[in-house]
């Protein structure tokens, strides 16, 4: 059965979210709490991956966030490690430092330094690509997109002095093309939202937002169950 990965972007209080991308620090503490009360806990998507490998990924919940928000240092990263919990970040490798200017509506949200994001790496969260810019990769030239992988990893690599595999989709658009070029440059998987198969390079999220209380996170796990336990 495909394991569950909680698909994140933003944590912080703000009035104007239009893309329902920001959770409340209070909201979070909440949606971690319920998972370690249920004897889940939340890791890296590559620590998951490494658990899977060896069989022993039960009671492991994959924890990402996208985008790469400043807001993660302040908010998610002492909520994940009280857990004991780790996370991965997938990051817009040439905004770094930056704003979140893909987004055409909405507040303008300060993304992590590169001083930030070797911080986190050094308590214990996995850092992957979400490309430079935040190019939609489906119906993208091939050229544009191969570019926007490589040169995306190799400037992750070189802010972290660590090796990057693991890359999310932005918007969640892919193709099959998409998934083939992030093969090829060289990623070790790929994180999408919710594709009609599970496959290492077009991994299933959920998405969880501000809504999402202990019941809409009952509701969605045993839909996972269902879907990728029995229903697929």
């Amino acid at each position: 059965m495909t394991s569950w990965v909680l698909m994140y972007h933003s944590v912080g209080d703000v009035a104007d979210d239009p893309y329902q991308i920001t959770v409340s620090p209070r909201r979070l503490a909440v949606q971690l709490a319920w998972l370690a009360r249920r004897g889940l806990r939340g890791v890296s998507v590559r620590e998951l991956r490494e658990a899977q490998a060896a069989r022993r990924a039960r009671g492991l919940v994959g924890l990402t966030f996208d985008d790469g928000y400043a807001d993660f240092v302040v908010h998610a990263l002492p909520a994940l490690m009280g857990h004991g919990f780790t996370a991965t970040v997938f990051v817009v490798a040439d905004r770094v430092g930056m704003t979140n200017a893909w987004d055409p509506e909405g507040p303008r949200k300060a993304l992590m330094t590169a001083a930030e994001l070797r911080w986190i790496a050094g308590q214990g969260m996995e850092v992957g690509s979400h490309t430079m810019t935040h190019l939609s990769l489906a119906g993208a030239p091939t050229d544009q997109v191969d570019l926007e992988l490589k040169a995306s990893r190799v400037a992750l690599e070189e802010l972290l002095d660590r090796e990057v595999t693991g890359f999310a989709y932005p918007y969640g658009h892919l193709d099959a093309r998409a998934m083939e070029l992030v093969r090829g440059a060289g990623y070790g998987y790929a994180c999408a939202i919710s594709p009609p198969r599970a496959d290492a390079y077009a991994m299933p999220r959920t998405y969880v937002g501000e809504k999402d209380g202990p019941l809409r996170l009952r509701a969605k796990h045993a839909r996972h169950l269902w879907a990728w336990g029995r229903g697929r």
